[in-house]
């Protein structure tokens, strides 16, 4: 089975999620600077989910230039992760709303932690379809970073408790973490170009 369709669906469904999460900024009821003041929470979770969203349709991507095809179980692995990001979306009006309560951040980090897990699902799948001699197995590889990530998330929303602003202070960390390029991908297919040539 190709892997342009789930590419192309996947690809269509990251940017409808971005798109929603964009409609739930509301324009200030006043027409001077102090009036978006207010707006500024919002403003910083819609980054920080942008953010999120963003590398994950990175990671994605790279990860299905990797491999040459898809199974059932990769595509219901696929569809595991887009459900959990479809959420992003929501989580992010409403601890842009009550970014004080323990609540919301904790319900946002279960999102968060249950990307990580689906995308680690996600390649594990793919790992399984290609082999553990494949250029998507050499590129994953062990996963610090990932099973670190999943770690962090756990960790943050076990301390909303103590402090909201030290959660989401975590998963800006996480993000941070990912949003410095992963060069592992495009070593491998480097790599794997260099021998076909």
């Amino acid at each position: 089975m190709g892997k342009d369709r789930l590419e192309a669906f996947s690809d269509g469904v990251i940017a409808v999620i971005i798109t929603i999460m964009v409609l739930e900024i509301k324009t200030p009821d006043g027409h001077d600077l102090k009036s978006l003041l207010p707006l500024i929470p919002v403003f910083l979770s819609y980054v920080l989910s942008f953010i999120y969203v963003g590398i994950y349709w990175n990671n994605h991507h790279h990860m299905f230039h990797t491999v040459k095809k898809v199974n059932g179980p990769v595509l219901w692995a696929n569809l595991h992760l887009l459900f959990w990001l479809s959420l992003v979306p929501f989580l992010t009006a409403w601890i842009s709303e009550h970014h004080d309560a323990p609540v919301p951040v904790a319900c946002y980090g279960i999102v968060l932690l249950m990307s990580g897990v689906a995308y680690y699902i996600l390649a594990q799948t793919l790992i399984r379809l290609h082999g553990k001699d494949s250029a998507i197995a050499r590129a994953i590889g062990d996963d610090f970073k990932g099973k670190l990530s999943v770690v962090i998330y756990a960790l943050a929303i076990a301390v909303t408790c103590l402090s909201s602003w030290l959660s989401i202070g975590l998963y800006a960390a996480v993000a941070a973490m990912w949003f410095i390029p992963d060069r592992r991908v495009e070593k491998v297919l480097h790599e794997h170009s260099s021998v076909e040539s």
